[in-house]
């Protein structure tokens, strides 16, 4: 594959991209100062492109320990415009790696409007979409309703130098509709920024069941779709530590675990629970094609009979 093929170009519609390309997943820890997250991620990303990643993800709200653990507003002025300082230091980045770079920001769309927002830079450092979480979970030390409106723009897939890849973000993952909705439009890959941990009261009773559901349902995303799947967690023990000040509860151990899957569920690259990684594996589409050809599932669904389930219940 030629350097020209390897650019995003549209000739009527048609986007050609190379049969091929590599993911890069940063696993990383977060401290309490957000400049110095920055600069980190940007390390890790440039350590990722020199190992050959094309397409590189970071974790869910790199840029802060996980503030979400407590109810606070000050804390969203750490949100930041899209475009924004933030957006065009990482188009920087993407430019300068010429690679396809995610990142998971904490968007502040107006006054009193905040999203947690995953944003896709091209490989000439343009800003090629956005994608605002749909899913807002509300549990004990995941409060994301008190800082982000639910996202207004639909189940996305972005054009990109290294074709369609689909972002959504951490909770959207345990749900099938945004995959199935994000895969039926081109996506090659799906992208999951993340941040989960365990409360360290329940970790010893659930831990091991809450992990194995977290990885099971979202290689059964891959499977069902026929498309591969990028899951980007962030590790370490955090307490929400924001520049000094730190939530009352007890705190959450992030377990890592990232990995990447190809589209029939088979795991080709998976990171520890308690280390920074970063995870290398490749996309070959040419095998996204004999999965779905051996394993027809969008060929043989229903359309005609789902209407249904755009009902919150079925009486």
């Amino acid at each position: 594959m030629t350097c020209a093929l390897l650019c995003y170009f549209v000739t009527r519609g048609v986007i050609l991209a190379p049969e091929r390309f590599r993911v890069g997943l940063v696993q990383m820890s977060c401290g309490p100062e957000p400049e110095a997250n920055l600069e980190k991620a940007i390390d890790r990303v440039a350590d990722a492109a020199g190992r050959g990643a094309q397409v590189i993800c970071l974790p869910e709200l790199f840029q802060t320990q996980y503030f979400c653990q407590r109810e606070d507003a000050s804390l969203f002025d750490l949100a930041e415009p899209i475009p924004g300082p933030t957006s065009a230091k990482l188009g920087e980045i993407a430019k300068k790696h010429s690679i396809v770079l995610v990142a998971s920001l904490f968007e502040k769309r107006a006054p009193g409007v905040y999203h947690n927002t995953a944003a896709v830079f091209d490989t000439d450092g343009a800003l090629r979409g956005l994608y605002r979480k749909m899913h807002i979970p509300d549990d004990p030390l995941y409060y994301e309703k008190y800082y982000f409106t639910p996202g207004d723009l639909g189940f996305r897939a972005h054009n990109t130098s290294f074709g369609r890849v689909g972002t959504l973000v951490c909770w959207d993952q345990w749900y099938p509709e945004g995959a199935r909705l994000t895969a039926l439009q081109g996506a090659s890959i799906l992208f999951y920024p993340t941040a989960i941990g365990w409360h360290p009261a329940e970790k010893a009773d659930f831990g091991t069941a809450q992990h194995d559901a977290w990885r099971t349902i979202q290689r059964a995303h891959g499977i069902a779709n026929g498309v591969y799947v990028g899951v980007v967690n962030r590790v370490g023990f955090e307490t929400g530590n924001i520049r000094g000040k730190s939530a009352s509860g007890d705190g959450l151990e992030f377990w890592g675990g990232s990995f990447l899957c190809d589209p029939f569920g088979t795991v080709l690259a998976e990171a520890s629970h308690d280390k920074e990684e970063i995870l290398i594996g490749d996309v070959d589409l040419r095998k996204l094609e004999e999965i779905r050809r051996n394993w027809p599932f969008l060929r043989d669904r229903r359309i005609d009979s789902y209407a249904p389930i755009t009902s919150r219940m079925l009486d």
